[in-house]
């Protein structure tokens, strides 16, 4: 598995991952999301480069234009529902992708040990596509790599991209064991060493989903 860490340059990119992980700026959660979708927006550029492209005639009021343009069919996949502002953002760039939706979460039991319950997915066929799962963060892998497998219910992609922005050193280990290493490509903008003995990342960001809208009973 390919790994690309974009916060490892400068760029604006860095102030948004900055401002999710502030205590601060995160207690307006409007601004939460549209961080979120902004980060998704510069990934969604970002991989653009990885597709492949031919010429194309575009008609101009006073002539013909050759123009590159993708060939690629896109398949945008997210997990529920942390992930909505980011596939947004994906969204805002690959306006012509398909999109994939997943509601996984963990279930605890004794011992600070869970299971990721996988109890809905609603996707397209990703046959001969470029999928592109995103999710505000990556810790343990195990979400990722039950969405991965439920997406090859659908068909074989040509190569799946994961865009986790914040992501622990565990989970990427995980997913490099778990995902075939030719056809997928990990992308983030951070990643940080710990987790806590409830796998949570530190220093993290807290909850996405709850940060973004509201906490959950």
């Amino acid at each position: 598995m390919k790994i690309i860490n974009l916060g490892e340059k400068n760029s604006l990119l860095n102030r948004y991952i900055a401002e999710i992980r502030d205590v601060v700026i995160q207690k307006d959660s409007m601004r939460f999301r549209r961080n979120l979708e902004r980060i998704g927006e510069i990934f969604a550029y970002e991989i653009s480069k990885t597709l492949t492209y031919s010429p194309k005639e575009v008609e101009t009021p006073l002539g013909i234009a050759n123009c590159n343009l993708s060939n690629d069919k896109i398949v945008l996949s997210t997990i529920l529902r942390a992930g909505l502002p980011l596939h947004q953002g994906l969204l805002n760039y690959f306006d012509k992708a398909e999109n994939s939706f997943i509601a996984a979460y963990r279930k605890y039991g004794k011992d600070n040990k869970f299971s990721i319950q996988l109890e809905y997915a609603s996707t397209p066929s990703v046959e001969n596509k470029i999928v592109i799962i995103s999710d505000p963060m990556l810790a343990t892998g195990a979400s990722a790599v039950l969405a991965y497998d439920r997406l090859l219910e659908s068909g074989t992609p040509i190569h799946t991209h994961f865009v986790c922005p914040v992501a622990s050193k565990y989970g990427i280990d995980y997913l490099s064991k778990n995902l075939p290493h030719k056809k997928t490509t990990f992308w983030t903008a951070a990643i940080d060493e710990e987790l806590t003995n409830k796998s949570y990342i530190v220093p993290g960001l807290g909850d996405a989903g709850d940060l973004a809208y509201g906490d959950k009973i």
